[in-house]
């Protein structure tokens, strides 16, 4: 049994990892030090921004590190200096070296967003819901030299919803990872330190999602059209072409999962639900289209100003 808080340095870059940090925050552990990214330009104006971690750390006061190299020596001399008993990392963006997994003196545990050894890598949302998954969820894990193959401490399911997509997913998953994590702290603290192998096995990977997957093609089942655009659902988006103009859609269903409706890509009219477009087999609706250039749209707000009904998407 261990009393008091632990002595930890959280490491985190993205919104992802807010949720953690808030909760090791509210339990009361002791967050010696945060580590995330460097400040880097985004959104349309290109703004040189800190990372939501970042902002979150400097309203607690909490010191932050920004290493461009983490085997930086002066780096790993500060990280030393703390003396952490433990490395907590969600979504941090790098692998770490053997110098830092070996800092703390208990161990280094990372919030991974999906039932490991499934989807390990940097999409695991994202591939989730490519792949048309029913059931996704987080895990507690030790953090080992090889990504995402760490023992098992702890894990959630969390169903899928044919509503969800990347955005909504992404939110209730980063809440129940915190969830966890809050738990495995306290089972770690009365001796728990639970450490199931992973089961090789069953490994998938979930790799980063290039600028080329992001092209929608069509001519692919209404399933698999539909699992793209919501694993890409709201970014970046899963993006087609019409009349040589760049065009992403949002919100997709599937309509009719089989049956030929007419050339994969064709605008095949309205419906309640938004939009319906053919696929190579079977179609679906899209609630939202986006034309380069111009902001988001409901289908029915979209069609007003352009003729897209027995038109082909590219």
């Amino acid at each position: 049994m261990k009393q008091g808080p632990w002595r930890l340095i959280f490491m985190g870059t993205p919104q992802f990892a807010l949720p953690s940090l808030e909760a090791v925050l509210a339990a009361g552990e002791e967050v010696a030090a945060v580590v995330t990214q460097p400040d880097k330009p985004r959104g349309r104006g290109r703004l040189v921004t800190p990372s939501p971690v970042k902002e979150l750390a400097q309203s607690w006061n909490l010191p932050v590190l920004q290493p461009t190299r983490l085997k930086d020596p002066e780096l790993m001399r500060q990280l030393k200096a703390l003396e952490p008993e433990l490395l907590i990392v969600v979504a941090y963006g790098r692998i770490l070296p053997p110098e830092v997994l070996a800092l703390p003196s208990v161990g280094p545990l990372n919030v991974h967003a999906s039932l490991l050894p499934r989807y390990r890598g940097s999409a695991p949302i994202n591939w989730a819901l490519i792949r048309g998954e029913k059931e996704t969820g987080v895990t507690v894990q030790w953090l080992a030299s090889e990504v995402d193959s760490g023992p098992i401490f702890l894990q959630e399911k969390v169903p899928i919803a044919p509503e969800d997509n990347f955005g909504s997913l992404y939110t209730r998953l980063a809440e129940r990872g915190a969830a966890l994590l809050v738990q495995a702290l306290e089972r770690l603290r009365r001796g728990e330190a639970v450490k199931t192998p992973q089961n090789e096995a069953g490994v998938t990977l979930a790799p980063p999602i290039s600028r080329e997957m992001r092209r929608l093609r069509w001519d692919l089942p209404a399933p698999e059209v539909a699992g793209w655009i919501r694993g890409l659902d709201p970014k970046p988006g899963a993006a087609s072409r019409w009349r040589d103009r760049g065009l992403k859609v949002f919100g997709a269903r599937i309509k009719q999962s089989d049956g030929k409706l007419g050339e994969p890509g064709t605008v095949l009219g309205p419906t309640p639900q938004g939009l319906e477009i053919a696929c190579g087999q079977g179609s679906i609706t899209v609630k939202e289209l986006q034309l380069e250039g111009h902001k988001r749209l409901a289908a029915a707000d979209f069609l007003r100003g352009h003729a897209l009904a027995g038109q082909v998407l590219g």
